[in-house]
């Protein structure tokens, strides 16, 4: 058996909170939990004695919790956690108030601010007496269209301080995905940046912002967040204020936080709504803090002093998880903008420059510095880095072995996998584990993931279905503007009822580890064997010539064939020699099945705003079918490509 890519050191896992964790709680119960496959088995098999530790460890602020942890245990979905406990979100988050530093944040390379924890908590309370006195109250909702900036997160905070329900997406979206999104869940008030920096430009959005609410008439204030400029000109917006001017207006002092129940909601966020209008996923307080406490605190091993990043924007999930790490008295490290400006060692001098001790990113960043050329393990010190994160997409097992030969030999490399309907993980890092190449470390704590065959049996070793036999708190409390729940229940509980059935392709190793072959809807079935597609872009990509791949299955003659399309290298062309060294590299390493029956050469890759490939928009195109809500993607104009290929129809 092969050697793992990385071994923690012994001081490293008897320092780790998980360890900690498992030897306290396993003395208060009376159980053995001194390795991680018990810890995981004790946290399903007793999820009331296991997110009472969680609560009672990392220190929930509640003025009550109550007796009962876990109400209609039986029912999926239906299960109600914690039916007494009363809590607020933003008092959670703003537990400091000294002097340290909270955020970083570098806005490209144009902008450099910094807040203290003193100053996040006294700029929150501003803002949250200047919502109270525009009538925001406990259940409004709240919507910001914002830039990854300290701004937000303040916005995010007053606004959940008062019981109030934040949403978010980012402003690269054009006014159709804004009003798709905010329009359904109609919000008192919308906050705006005047604009935002992407490789070295600036971008307008108060315009857009106009338009937004001349669609959306129930929004009764805007409030603009200078960014571009420090006095934007600011027409057409029923007089919104600049956000710098509100706070300015405000006392501050103490936050009168307002506690609310524990499935209360706290933030609606979307589907990608590439095959329809985004469905609103309401996600609730007191889950999403216990669910990200245990991410952050056990899986991640964040702690006081920490200084966390992720690249992300507002309208990615990885935004909201991210902010949690306050709760964890962490610092934050904001970075706005484009990843490779002006070059693609940006973000190593960003971690170099703020002390960076987690690093968040995504597998086609990682993959893009690779293909770079640069190797920051020569170039950068990256000596406070212990930590990598790394989701959106599956990582390659050759992107696990750069990173530990091109930019970190020690370090904790997490692939993690979840989703914006759980706003967490269902496989994700350990501190005290091993790094595999080309999995994922381990099982998330309180949950029993398993992958399901076709027939809803468990396999191991075996591709299937990623399920969830248990509740857990961050599962959704259900969608907006839909009352009998059947859209909820339609989205993940109709494949196995009773059971949570997420929609990725994955394996559960022998080691405990989960490999994640891609979206259970985007495999192919030639012949009627299931493949997933992350297996083929693994051995495309690793050929220098090219830079992406998007594969799908096309109808053809009766039966499914493999279509794989390709983004080059400048100034390189797909010829038969490439075309027969993509087909020979696909089949040497992975089945005949696997090679595409065509490969044909396109310019770009239409992606989500999250950055995400949309293999099947793409297969829809190729049939012809129609595209229902372009705005979902950063480069609509993209799926173009794919459209009426002569190549296709031999």
């Amino acid at each position: 058996m092969a050697n793992p890519l990385w071994t923690p050191s012994p001081e490293r896992v008897a320092n780790a909170q998980i360890t900690t964790f498992a030897k306290v709680a396993g003395e208060r119960h009376g159980v053995d939990l001194s390795d991680y496959p018990k810890l995981h088995a004790w946290s399903v098999a007793e999820q009331d004695s296991f997110w009472n530790e969680v609560w009672d460890q990392f220190g929930v602020i509640a003025s009550s919790r109550g007796e009962t942890v876990l109400e209609n245990r039986e029912r999926m979905p239906g299960a109600r956690w914690y039916p007494q406990a009363r809590l607020n979100f933003a008092e959670n988050l703003l537990r400091r108030r000294d002097d340290d530093i909270a955020i970083v944040f570098h806005g490209e390379d144009r902008v450099v601010r910094t807040l203290t924890f003193a100053e996040l908590h006294d700029q929150v309370s501003r803002l949250a007496q200047a919502l109270s006195a525009m009538g925001v109250e406990q259940g409004d909702r709240v919507a910001g269209y914002l830039p990854n900036m300290p701004e937000t997160i303040v916005a995010m905070l007053a606004t959940t301080s008062l019981g109030a329900i934040w949403s978010s997406c980012s402003p690269d979206f054009g006014v159709r995905g804004v009003v798709d999104r905010f329009g359904q869940i109609e919000p008192k008030v919308l906050f705006t940046a005047d604009g935002y920096h992407y490789a070295g430009k600036e971008h307008d959005c108060l315009e857009k912002a106009r338009q937004v609410l001349a669609e959306i008439p129930c929004i009764q204030q805007v409030v603009v967040v200078p960014y571009l400029s420090d006095a934007p000109v600011i027409e057409g917006l029923g007089g919104a204020p600049a956000m710098d001017a509100m706070l300015a207006e405000q006392p501050g002092g103490e936050i009168d936080f307002c506690q609310v129940p524990f499935d209360h909601p706290l933030y609606i966020m979307y589907s990608s709504g590439t095959t329809g209008a985004p469905k609103c996923i309401v996600h609730c307080t007191g889950g999403i803090l216990l669910k990200h406490l245990c991410e952050h605190r056990l899986h991640t091993d964040t702690r006081r002093g920490d200084r966390l990043f992720y690249f992300t924007t507002c309208g990615w999930m990885m935004w909201n998880w991210m902010v949690t790490a306050l709760a964890c008295e962490a610092s934050l490290v904001l970075y706005d903008g484009s990843p490779f400006h002006p070059g693609p060692e940006r973000l190593f001098d960003l971690a170099d420059d703020t002390g960076m001790s987690v690093f968040g990113t995504s597998a086609k960043f990682i993959d893009a510095v690779k293909k770079s050329g640069i190797k920051p393990i020569d170039s950068h010190d990256l000596s406070s880095v212990r930590s990598m994160l790394s989701t959106g997409s599956p990582l390659a097992p050759e992107s696990f072995d750069f990173v530990y030969q091109g930019i970190k030999h020690d370090i904790c490399l997490s692939s993690i996998t979840g989703g914006t309907d759980i706003v967490g993980c269902f496989a994700l890092g350990n501190p005290a584990l091993p790094v595999w190449r080309g999995e994922l470390q381990c099982l998330a704590l309180g949950l029993d993931v398993k992958a399901f065959d076709e027939n809803g049996v468990a396999v191991m070793g075996e591709q299937g279905e990623l399920v969830c036999l248990n509740p857990f708190p961050s599962m959704p409390v259900g969608f907006w503007n839909d009352p009998d729940g059947s859209r909820y229940r339609a989205a993940y509980f109709e494949k196995f009822p009773g059971v949570w059935c997420h929609g990725d392709w994955v394996s559960i190793t022998e080691r405990g580890g989960l490999i994640v072959f891609g979206r259970s809807d985007a495999t192919l079935n030639p012949g009627g064997v299931r493949i997933g597609t992350a297996e083929i872009y693994r051995q495309v990509e690793q050929l220098d010539e090219v830079v992406e791949g998007l594969v799908i299955g096309q109808d053809f003659e009766g039966d499914v064939r493999v279509v794989l399309f390709v983004v080059l290298r400048p100034g390189r062309t797909l010829d038969d020699a490439l075309v027969d060294r993509i087909r020979r590299q696909i089949r040497a390493s992975t089945t005949p099945r696997h090679v595409p029956a065509k490969v044909v050469q396109v310019p770009d890759i239409p992606r989500t705003k999250s950055g995400k490939i949309v293999e099947l928009a793409v297969r829809d195109v190729v049939h012809g079918r129609a595209i229902k809500n372009k705005e979902a993607l950063a480069n609509p104009e993209a799926l173009e490509h794919f459209r009426d290929r002569v190549e296709l129809t031999t």
